[in-house]
């Protein structure tokens, strides 16, 4: 299990984890990644770098335990140190921790991922397989709750649609985009757009970065990648609200049409099936029988897009009721986006990123 390269004496990848009171998910997300040489016959030298973001829970207390107890792979923690003017807290901790990393490739993965045994190897072999010099993976997205199963394959079915992996990948495609969960980037690369420095008050960071990246010229791959990568996003309604409220209206130009196109999707099928089983109540066997293939025409429509979105069968059947779920968080987030000011992880921003309210 290399630490370092025999070559070089640097590790190749360094791994950037930033966490902001992150104490529910931090201690996983490390043991998966200080496993990733145990079942590979091609290890990795990589170090990890956990950038605390000024958090008030045990975060800090946690990613030190693995630092001193984790002799096969370094593990380092920093500090993000003060937030400069125009800066969000992500993009702070992101670049603290490339300023302290020495490897050829940064991966960038948030504190709430799972790393597959192996996964790390195979990243850098696809990636160098692809010519690319930045790989992105949509995580396996872990759902729980009723809210979870319902909204989120709805959410990701349309990010499917609105940002292609064909087309992303495509050179000769303007598309670009990433998942900040997992991004894999050649140092020289990074340093060449200007690294999330470039990006400082860009709440929407990991796209951004992409498109700086295939602006230049360079190449990037992105793919689902539920085999390298799993997440739990969210723990709570709290926290999917005010999580997808701060991304959504950036994720879609026109919030408002797609709101009212779901919408009027949910009421059509609702309705086809209700009119359908009241007519069929009442004995008028026509219309209920057209009603009713009606509504198993846009259901199979809607299925079809789910599917996608590669949740499981119960996520997919509750989908449609995530519907008017996603309609809501569509508005909520270009209302707040209109206001000016968004929050998140107890930092309040403006539309351009800057500070305005924060605990710490």
């Amino acid at each position: 299990m290399p630490a370092t390269d025999p070559v070089s004496g640097r590790p190749v990848v360094s791994v950037i984890v930033p966490a902001r009171n992150e104490e529910a998910c931090l201690a996983p997300c490390l043991q998966s990644l200080i496993a990733q040489n145990d079942s590979t016959q091609t290890p990795v030298a990589f170090e990890i770098i956990v950038v605390d973001d000024h958090s008030t829970d045990r975060t800090r207390e946690l990613a030190s335990a693995f630092s001193s107890q984790s002799p096969q792979v370094q593990v380092r923690l920093i500090e993000a140190g003060p937030l400069p003017a125009g800066w969000t807290g992500k993009n702070n901790a992101v670049t603290a921790g490339s300023r302290s990393a020495s490897g050829d490739w940064l991966l960038f993965t948030d504190a709430d991922t799972i790393h597959r045994p192996g996964s790390l190897s195979r990243a850098l072999e696809e990636a160098k397989c692809h010519g690319a010099v930045l790989l992105s993976y949509s995580p396996e997205q872990i759902v729980k709750s009723f809210w979870e199963k319902a909204v989120m394959p709805v959410i990701f079915a349309e990010l499917a649609a609105g940002y292609r992996p064909s087309q992303v990948s495509d050179p000769n495609s303007p598309a670009a985009a990433a998942n900040g969960q997992y991004i894999l980037i050649t140092r020289e690369a990074y340093d060449a757009v200007g690294g999330h420095a470039a990006i400082a008050a860009n709440l929407l960071e990991d796209v951004a970065l992409a498109r700086a990246v295939k602006r230049s010229g360079r190449k990037i791959f992105f793919r689902y990648g539920g085999d390298a990568v799993r997440t739990r996003m969210y723990r709570s309604f709290t926290q999917l609200r005010e999580g997808w409220t701060k991304n959504l209206a950036l994720l879609f130009p026109s919030p408002v049409r797609l709101a009212a196109l779901r919408t009027i999707e949910f009421v059509l099928i609702v309705a086809s099936f209700t009119i359908s089983m009241v007519s069929a109540l009442h004995g008028h066997r026509q219309p209920a029988i057209v009603a009713g293939i009606l509504g198993l025409i846009l259901y199979r429509l809607f299925l079809a897009r789910i599917r996608r979105a590669h949740f499981g069968w119960d996520a997919n059947v509750l989908a449609l009721f995530g519907l008017p779920l996603f309609s809501y968080l569509l508005l909520r987030s270009k209302r707040v986006h209109a206001k000016g000011s968004v929050t998140w992880k107890g930092r309040k921003y403006s539309e351009e990123g800057c500070l305005l309210a924060t605990g710490h």
